[in-house]
């Protein structure tokens, strides 16, 4: 994976601690790559001196750095490696063929969309995808992406997200207050400042209701500035990044749940946001854009409603409906969460994921897959 500890990347954590067998984390990305002991594979006067190889002879010092990497994978035994992202499948690939260790790449959402992504590692893809035995895609969508970046239909897996319906559980949208959340960081993609104007729209007519926006990001001091600049200050909460058992009590205490996720100008885009499953896993109904993986998990009209990408109206006017309505609120929320609880669980998406990882393993690095 490309890094640890991130706070939004709780779907990766799941596969380290849930997986039904052994794993170990490598982390970083080229120059250096980290074990699971936190120390970089390759020692540092080795990567000093590729360092100056590489700017003075034009050595291409990825090749000492695949070299280390394959010779600690067969080291180590592994079965299978699961490269989180398509990057890190792209910067692996060599290596668990030398190593001849099966490799399985999971995309997310931005490795397969992004323009400055696919600029860097677009090119590189087609290759990979034939070194690997799998490619994971989590939303319908991303399923056609790969498909047009390269990737073999016979070995793209639709996988989507999975969540517990232990933690998140209990809400009651219909004896809520008016109350609405949106989890996730404050990037251009999930549109922050566009689900501002549309409950600040929707506020003008409903002025009992709440926002709770949980989250950091780059655009935060810009979405604090926007609420300050409409003067409703009383209205919107921004509480920060926050750990996802406070964001399950949070939502315990909600309407409903709002995200204004968009493609972006640069292209990038959704794979499936997490806190859409959370939010109907609580038992709330989501007001959000018909975009990316969204459309996979939320029945239109039924366990949510669902407007167009930057229709600002349409979303204050969804919300508004909500606001109104507890009753329907209630029910579109218990049928959200009995939809999640029969395809979307995190013990459904970890049995799928090892399957496939399984499978890898047990067909080997053969060369018709390369």
């Amino acid at each position: 994976m490309p890094a640890r500890g991130r706070y939004s990347e709780t779907f990766i954590r799941a596969h380290v601690e849930r997986l039904p067998f052994p794993c170990e984390e490598l982390w970083g990305g080229f120059f250096p790559y980290y074990g699971p002991d936190g120390r970089p594979l390759v020692p540092l006067p080795l990567r000093a001196f590729g360092r100056v190889l590489a700017s003075g002879l034009g050595f291409d010092r990825r090749r000492l750095e695949a070299r280390y990497l394959a010779r600690f994978l067969g080291s180590r035994g592994y079965a299978v490696v699961l490269a989180e992202y398509g990057p890190t499948g792209v910067e692996t690939a060599a290596s668990c063929r030398q190593a001849a260790v099966p490799l399985v790449i999971h995309f997310h959402g931005y490795d397969a969309y992004s323009r400055e992504v696919l600029d860097r590692y677009g090119p590189a893809y087609p290759q990979a995808f034939q070194a690997a035995a799998a490619v994971i895609a989590v939303s319908r969508d991303m399923v056609e992406q790969l498909a047009r970046l390269g990737a073999p239909r016979s070995r793209i897996h639709y996988l989507p997200y999975g969540v517990d319906p232990l933690l998140f559980s209990g809400a009651e949208p219909g004896d809520a207050p008016p109350l609405f959340i949106a989890v996730g960081r404050f990037v251009d993609k999930k549109a922050p400042l566009s689900t501002l104007e549309a409950f600040v729209g929707m506020l003008q007519r409903v002025p009992t209701a709440r926002l709770v926006m949980v989250g950091d990001g780059d655009l935060l001091e810009p979405a604090r500035r926007f609420v300050a600049s409409r003067g409703v200050e009383h209205a919107v909460e921004f509480p920060g990044a926050v750990t996802p058992v406070e964001v399950a009590r949070l939502m315990r205490g909600a309407r409903a749940f709002v995200q204004h996720s968009v493609t972006t100008d640069y292209g990038d885009s959704e794979g499936l946001p997490l806190a859409v499953l959370e939010a109907q896993a609580s038992g709330l109904p989501v007001v959000a854009t018909r975009h990316a993986g969204i459309k996979d998990v939320v029945v239109e009209g039924e366990t949510g409603l669902l407007v167009g990408e930057h229709d600002v109206d349409a979303m204050a006017g969804a919300m508004e409906d909500l606001a109104r309505a507890p009753g329907i609120a209630a029910r579109m929320g218990a049928a959200g969460r009995e939809r999640i609880i029969a395809h979307f669980t995190v013990d459904h998406n970890i049995s799928c994921l090892a399957a496939v990882l399984t499978k890898a393993a047990a067909a080997g690095n053969s060369p018709e897959r390369r």
